[in-house]
């Protein structure tokens, strides 16, 4: 009989809690809110899914190197010479970087295409004054895409799509699809799945 009271009673909480939630989000409703089929979900993993969006309505839209403090800023990347001590050491930074960024849940997806030197400058120039929403929730993660396959369909094609993606791709468009070569930086960087 206790059993039945304790489950009783986390029932009513997590719809006390739904009803809270529906009613903070109330602002933000658009159309993602009524999507939510309470048939396929639980009332716990609704109440997961409304928080998530609460915090995302809610995080601040800050440029990536603000999410650290002291603000995380690079060394311009011409600041580091041509030479066999300078690569070393832009390489040093980079990797310190690159950890810097997924302990603030930020992962560097598909790089194995650039150079030490390219990846730098693309976290210089556009991952760290990127504006993004500051998401303070333990399991989401940001994937930045360093290929950027809608803009560059040969570099995709060429180093990272699947047999399927060049096929769909060649059915698509009017050009050959480009030779597929191995990745010339392989890297194991921190992963996250999306």
């Amino acid at each position: 009989m206790a059993h039945e009271k304790n489950t009783s009673h986390d029932e009513v909480d997590q719809l006390m809690r739904n009803a809270q939630l529906r009613d903070e989000l109330e602002p933000f409703f658009d159309e993602a809110i009524g999507r939510v089929n309470v048939r396929e979900f639980s009332t716990v993993k609704e109440n997961e899914f409304l928080a998530s969006m609460l915090a995302w309505e809610r995080a601040p839209v800050v440029p990536i190197g603000e999410w650290f403090e002291p603000p995380l800023a690079l060394p311009h990347p011409e600041e580091f010479a041509h030479d066999a001590d300078g690569e070393a050491a832009l390489h040093q930074l980079l990797w310190e970087t690159i950890y810097k960024l997924y302990d603030k849940r930020i992962v560097l997806d598909f790089t194995d295409h650039l150079s030490d030197r390219q990846l730098y400058c693309l976290v210089y120039r556009d991952i760290l004054p990127s504006q993004e929403k500051k998401l303070e929730v333990a399991d989401s993660y940001l994937h930045w895409d360093c290929c950027d396959g809608a803009n560059d369909s040969e570099t995709w094609l060429r180093f990272y799509a699947s047999d399927k993606e060049r096929h769909d791709w060649a059915a698509e468009n009017d050009h050959p699809v480009p030779p597929r070569q191995p990745l010339p930086f392989p890297r194991r960087l921190p992963r996250r799945s999306l």
